[in-house]
């Protein structure tokens, strides 16, 4: 996996290079402003993109517009945004902006080194890592939408850990069910949402995006 870090605090970003690189991650350039991270893209062609929402010179969201642009340039690569603030809408963004990888975590995770090395691995699979409080408030905005009022109470909450990026496995033990159940679950759920009965691996990020839009 070939990564590129955009973050204009220089011990945070040199924090994690060097943990990405203790844990066999190749760091291929990293950077500090917006224009950067398109230089590093261009020039590198890496997997993935670690990037900070709020970058030099106005500190609102250069980073997460860079981010759009690079993934507009060049739709199979990932992107993970750190911030210090849940600001869910640019997540639905990106999600739209293509089928490759989509993770949202506020900066706090990176202390917490295994579930940021495995939202990094999920992004850089394809998957979705969003930020427990990113969720939390997407779920607390989402009424108002005819086919997500549809779901059940379980069915919302099986959505909202698929939004987390959990897998079958890692849902059903949070929910203490049964693998199977899960499955039926998210079954209902493509079928009320009106997802096409495409790999259940892209319905999933369709069944997301649906999630995120609802609350944008």
């Amino acid at each position: 996996m070939r990564v590129v870090i955009v973050e204009d605090q220089a011990l945070l970003r040199e924090g994690i290079v060097a943990l990405l690189r203790d844990n066999d991650v190749e760091v291929v350039g990293q950077a500090g402003d917006a224009p950067g991270l398109l230089r590093l893209v261009n020039g590198h062609k890496p997997d993935m993109a670690i990037v900070d929402v709020r970058l030099p010179p106005l500190f609102t969201d250069e980073g997460i517009r860079a981010a759009i642009e690079a993934r507009e340039l060049h739709p199979e690569l990932g992107i993970l945004i750190l911030s210090q603030y849940v600001e869910p809408v640019y997540t639905s963004e990106l999600l739209a902006g293509g089928g490759a990888g989509v993770g949202y975590l506020l900066k706090e995770r990176v202390a917490d080194i295994p579930a940021f090395l495995d939202a990094i691995r999920r992004v850089a699979e394809g998957g979705t890592a969003l930020d427990r409080e990113v969720v939390a408030e997407l779920v607390q905005g989402k009424s108002g939408d005819s086919q997500l009022d549809e779901l059940t109470p379980k069915e919302s909450e099986v959505l909202s850990l698929m939004a987390q990026g959990l897998t079958n496995a890692g849902i059903a033990k949070v929910l203490w069910v049964t693998p199977g159940a899960v499955e039926k679950h998210i079954s209902a759920i493509f079928s009320k949402l009106d997802l096409p009965a495409t790999s259940a691996d892209h319905r999933r990020v369709l069944a997301v995006l649906t999630f995120l839009q609802a609350s944008s």
